[in-house]
């Protein structure tokens, strides 16, 4: 569990919070394998026998006050007794991790029975209403999925288009049973329940004895014809081209299909649904001619238009696969508008994730799915904030969904070690806190299942497959953090975590644009730089040897805080924020929307701010990270420059650059060493890109050169574009800093 504050050095009071001008939170990333510092959890048995506060309910700790027959609680300072047999567990402080660390993970007993609903069960649900290019990729990423997936684990196949498709590898040959889908969206779902077509268990198939039959059974697979879409919605075969596409449908059939063995078979399903377009047949049909309409011409906001869903039938159908123990990744691979701001609930509040892949050419969907299903996940989390009576959490953000009953309990289908969620804080009274000398108090428990495989010993028989048995796990892990309140705002400025900032502007910038369109989200975002750079220039105007007259707009007396206008000017300058009259399609900009608020801060500064190294060899770094601009290249005079935008790795050789310097670089040097290390250190597959410069098309690598283009989206014309963002900061500071001395 990593977490990362702020500042790690807390504002006393709401005064000093308000003066600092500085976001207030912590990021949490509950299901990573380690501390933020790398170390990871003592492991400890009997979470269920953990001692807990009779008031606030926060478990023991390490930094509970112990006394032989009590404790006195961390939190809220609560003096609690400890019964018989906690009594006795914690006479020896050396024997309990929980006495002793910080961050601990509990076992929690499950009943050992026979038949327990552990096994793993994945389902790829594919779109034939679709090109041969995009079926070849499918083709290419399940066989990559099928080596990735634990043997024992249960797989099924289902295709649709105006009709459903379930395939029984389990026989010699393949066979699949069609239920046809109802044109119209009135009408109430097929006429034959799945289960009636092909009983469930016929359906998931052994992936260790099946492998090579669900292999033979995908490429049996081809897009439907428009003679068939044609005669299925009664339209002639000349007129149909692409469509028919029953995605609502066909996914509400296969939760429906998979809740009846939820509880018995399985604890949680995977669904992997592959879309080559937005669903335009059956239930949850969605009209695409939104995107095409004349907004500016209406004086409509395009962007505010085009960011709400149209329907709430996926958000729903999203809230029935919660209740089947079902979880949907969505896989979209299209350049065409399709309304992925709908789509998108059924995976992120299913607890699954969105991808989105423009064409199928130069895609990474094989090393994504792989990825994906080569990491450990979690799920049925609860997870659970407390704080210091002084302070409260305040908004969470995140993928999940908060516990209809408790406050600050969010819920987590499935979680794996990249998820990241946040919270901000608020003061409980106006006093802050009143004992400044005594630390403030975060504890996180999160509490979670995993599915572990143990190979059961075979025959002697050397050609069977090995065998498996799973074992659900229930854990509780909890982390408990102190952090002291500063002395004064230089002591804040100086605790500042300029990334984790970051994270939790950026979640709120898109609820911002969420709920009030993108250009709000841009003007928040730039007052909140303005605001904060007119609290800093307070700071240093109290100290009667600063000038009136000086505006500091690049926090020179604190390097924590000089990367901060830079991260703001390129989230003005991402598609996340840029305007729809600049080109930025609205499905890209829901899908960098979903990817962002599920980043930790370190990975989501580089999908913000890129960072670009340059080397003076393949084996030799020159210097490790230069700002964003042409100037700094010409300036550096090294010959290779490696730039990492998270989802983009690009090498770039200068036209200057001695033409003896192999290119590619030779794959035992030193840069492609760092290159597969940043590769596998992420949850998607960055691609990688070689550019010569002079010589091939050097616009992927210059077009990251952000800070000499003009952040309203005008490109390369002034050369000025950071230059011109910073004197427009300073003189909005200016005129607050005059409004305030009142002159």
């Amino acid at each position: 569990m990593a977490v990362r504050a702020t500042v790690s050095r807390f504002p006393v009071t709401q005064d000093a919070l308000d003066a600092c001008g500085l976001q207030w939170g912590i990021s949490v990333t509950p299901f990573a394998a380690a501390d933020e510092r790398g170390q990871p959890p003592a492991a400890a048995d009997r979470g269920d026998r953990l001692p807990r506060c009779e008031r606030c309910w926060a478990y023991f700790n390490t930094y509970c006050d112990v006394e032989r027959w009590g404790w006195a609680c961390a939190l809220c300072g609560t003096l609690n007794g400890f019964d018989d047999d906690a009594a006795r567990r914690y006479q020896r402080a050396e024997d309990r991790p929980e006495l002793t660390a910080s961050f601990v993970d509990f076992e929690i007993p499950v009943d050992e029975v026979d038949g327990l609903p552990a096994r793993p069960v994945y389902v790829a649900a594919v779109d034939l209403a679709c090109s041969e290019e995009f079926l070849e990729l499918i083709k290419s990423a399940l066989l990559a999925a099928l080596e990735a997936l634990i043997p024992g684990s249960l797989f099924g196949l289902m295709t649709f288009s105006h009709k459903i498709g379930l395939y029984d590898v389990q026989g010699p040959i393949p066979v699949v049973k069609n239920v046809f889908i109802p044109p119209d969206s009135e009408e109430d779902g097929p006429p034959v329940a799945l289960e009636d077509a092909m009983p469930l268990l016929s359906f998931l198939a052994p992936v260790d004895t099946c492998k090579d039959r669900i292999a033979a059974a995908l490429e049996t697979l081809r897009p439907t014809s428009s003679w068939e879409r044609g005669a299925a919605s009664g339209q002639e075969a000349d007129t149909v081209l692409l469509g028919g596409r029953g995605f609502g449908t066909a996914m509400s059939s296969l939760i429906d299909y998979l809740s009846s063995e939820y509880g018995s078979t399985f604890a949680l399903a995977r669904v992997f649904a592959f879309l080559s377009g937005a669903p335009d047949y059956g239930d949850g049909q969605l009209d695409t001619r939104r995107y095409g309409e004349q907004y500016a011409s209406r004086g409509e906001d395009a962007d505010l238009a085009l960011l709400p869903e149209q329907i709430p039938f996926y958000k729903d159908l999203a809230a029935v696969a919660v209740q089947a123990g079902v979880c949907v990744d969505i896989f979209a691979v299209t350049d065409e508008y399709t309304d992925l701001a709908s789509l998108k609930f059924l995976s992120i509040e299913s607890g699954g994730s969105l991808f989105l892949y423009a064409n199928a050419d130069d895609s990474t969907l094989p090393q994504d799915i792989y990825r994906l299903l080569s990491r450990p996940y979690a799920f049925g989390c609860v997870l659970r904030l407390r704080t210091s009576s002084d302070f409260e959490p305040g908004r969470s953000y995140g993928h999940f969904f908060p516990d209809p009953q408790y406050e600050n309990v969010q819920h987590i289908i499935c979680c794996d070690s990249f998820a990241t969620y946040a919270y901000d804080f608020n003061f409980t009274h106006a006093d802050g806190f009143s004992r400044h000398t005594e630390p403030a108090v975060v504890q996180i428990a999160f509490q979670y299942s995993v599915v572990e495989p143990v190979e059961e010993v075979s025959g002697n028989d050397p050609q069977s497959y090995p065998s498996y048995k799973f074992f659900l796990k229930r854990r509780l892990r909890i982390r408990t953090l102190q952090y002291r309140p500063a002395k004064d705002i230089n002591e804040m400025y100086d605790s500042v975590d300029p990334e984790a900032v970051l994270h939790i502007l950026v979640h709120k910038v898109i609820l911002v644009s969420l709920e009030n369109g993108v250009r709000e989200g841009r003007h928040s975002v730039h007052d909140w730089l303005a605001i904060l750079i007119t609290r800093y220039n307070d700071v240093l105007r109290s100290d009667a040897r600063t000038p009136e007259s000086h505006i500091d707009i690049d926090f020179s007396q604190f390097p924590q805080l000089q990367m901060l206008p830079q991260f703001v000017f390129a989230m003005l300058r991402s598609p996340l924020l840029r305007l729809h009259e600049e080109g930025i399609h609205p499905d890209y900009r829901i899908y960098l929307q979903c990817l962002f608020s599920a980043l930790e801060p370190s990975s989501l500064a580089k999908a913000i701010y890129p960072v670009l190294t340059s080397y003076s060899s393949p084996n030799k770094q020159a210097f490790p990270r230069h700002t964003l601009s042409r100037a700094a290249l010409t300036m550096s005079e090294s010959p290779i420059f490696l730039l990492d935008a998270f989802t983009n790795l690009v090498v770039y050789y200068s036209s200057a650059a001695d033409p003896s310097l192999p290119f590619p670089p030779p794959h035992d040097c030193l840069l492609r060493t760092t290159i597969n290390a940043l590769k596998q250190d992420r949850c998607l597959t960055p691609k990688l890109t070689f550019v010569r410069g002079g010589e091939d098309d050097s616009s992927l690598f210059e077009n990251y050169l952000i800070e000499e283009q003009d952040v309203d989206g005008s490109g390369f014309t002034t050369g000025k574009g950071f230059i011109s963002f910073r004197e427009s900061i300073r003189n909005e500071v200016a005129e607050i800093l005059k409004e305030e001395s009142g002159s």
